[in-house]
């Protein structure tokens, strides 16, 4: 993705924007652009210009644009003082607000001075906020109405001379205000984008996790069952090596279809980890309320005497995400059990409607002493994620001794009308 805090052609933007796409901008002044070398050799020839015109209209026996002052000497002075301005433009943006205030003083009587100073009359209101440049312009606005007294145009009064110098200051004010506002709207609109940029990004991310997380969490619901039958099996051959052959080989074709069946599904998670969020990546057939059955016939298959209640007013009407977070609670449950409590008997329950809701209920007996052939390990991450699954079904989930001292497992989960 291509970042939008780097421009195509940066120099050709002011440094004031240019300067703000690189990531240490606000500790350090905006460097010069090609484009503000460009526009201050402009200003710079402008207003040298001006200083050359202006002086050598003064020295005419008929000048035009002002009444010549009684001094030669004052003529060469003014000269020299709208050369210095000349030279100050070089550094009006880095003190626009101060050069802007030593030289204000010069607008009271100085013609050469006139360009350079309007365009750091400029500068200011560009570069500063509105508050000042609108101080800035009521100290010039009083000493236009001086300079047009010290200074009369030989060809006006001096009413339309300082109406003049009063519209030439309102429109650089204007012409200012919206160069600056331009400016702020161009580096909140790239703000924005950029903000849009990395909040897609950390969405992007979060919903890479959020995948991953249901992936693991599918990892263990379905694995956990695979090789808790496979330990069962294991453990009867173990506890009983005397078996009958056909009992042995009946064992272990149970045993290797179990293997098989968790390799498959080891396979098939593997290979939506490798897809790394590709959209297109088929996903393995999630298990319904229909593929219950299966389940209870696994573990029966297995060895473990469950007792099955299903009440469940329209089976065929259930909702596929609520059909496969029933399945996950049985089939968790009856993993707890077989770790657990081996031997018990396990009774299942499911029952509800539209409107009623869904209710899922395994229980067995607390297992008293240990297990032959040692517990099954467990995390408790499988319980863990079946809470986080009925709460973003919106259900609620209990777990734990009951009453009667038996280990319950119990969720309901809501079923629209």
């Amino acid at each position: 993705m291509t970042s939008l805090a780097v421009p195509e052609h940066p120099w050709l933007l002011p440094g004031a924007l240019a300067g703000a796409t690189s990531p240490d901008a606000a500790a350090r002044r905006p460097r010069r652009t090609t484009r503000d070398w460009a526009v201050d050799t402009l200003a710079f020839l402008l207003s040298l210009l001006w200083v050359l015109f202006v002086t050598a209209d003064a020295l005419s026996p008929d000048p035009a644009i002002t009444t010549p002052l009684p001094h030669d000497w004052m003529t060469g002075a003014d000269a020299l003082l709208g050369l210095a301005c000349c030279g100050l433009l070089w550094l009006r943006r880095r003190w626009p607000l101060g050069l802007a205030l030593a030289t204000a003083p010069l607008t009271l009587f100085s013609m050469a001075s006139a360009v350079p100073l309007v365009i750091l009359y400029f500068t200011v209101v560009v570069h500063r906020r509105t508050a000042v440049a609108v101080a800035v312009t009521g100290v010039g606005l009083v000493t236009n109405m001086v300079f047009s007294w010290l200074r009369p145009d030989p060809n006006m009064s001096y009413w339309a001379t300082a109406a003049w110098g009063v519209v030439i200051s309102f429109a650089v004010l204007a012409w200012g205000m919206f160069v600056r506002a331009r400016r702020q709207l161009i580096v909140s609109l790239r703000d924005r984008a950029e903000r849009a940029e990395a909040e897609q990004q950390l969405r992007v991310a979060q919903a890479r996790h959020l995948e991953r997380t249901r992936i693991a969490r599918e990892m263990h619901d379905v694995l956990a069952h695979r090789i808790s039958l496979l330990s069962l099996h294991a453990g009867a051959l173990e506890f009983r090596p005397d078996a009958p052959p056909d009992e042995v080989a009946r064992a272990a074709g149970v045993i290797r279809g179990s293997a098989h069946a968790a390799l498959q599904d080891l396979r098939e998670v593997i290979g939506v980890l490798r897809a790394d969020g590709d959209g297109d990546a088929p996903e393995p057939p999630q298990p319904t309320l229909a593929d219950l059955p299966a389940l209870i016939d696994e573990s029966r298959t297995a060895g473990v005497r469950v007792n099955v209640s299903d009440s469940v007013a329209t089976p065929g009407e259930v909702p596929a995400a609520l059909g496969r977070a029933a399945y996950r609670i049985v089939q968790e449950g009856l993993t707890n059990a077989r770790k657990h409590a081996a031997g018990a008997a396990v009774t299942v329950d499911v029952s509800g409607g539209p409107g009623t809701g869904l209710t899922v209920a395994i229980g067995n007996r607390w297992p008293v002493g240990t297990p032959a052939g040692g517990e099954l390990p467990g995390a408790g991450t499988g319980l863990v994620g079946i809470t986080e699954r009925v709460t973003l079904a919106g259900g609620r989930l209990a777990y734990g001794r009951d009453d009667a001292g038996d280990f319950r497992l119990a969720a309901w989960l809501p079923w629209p009308a």
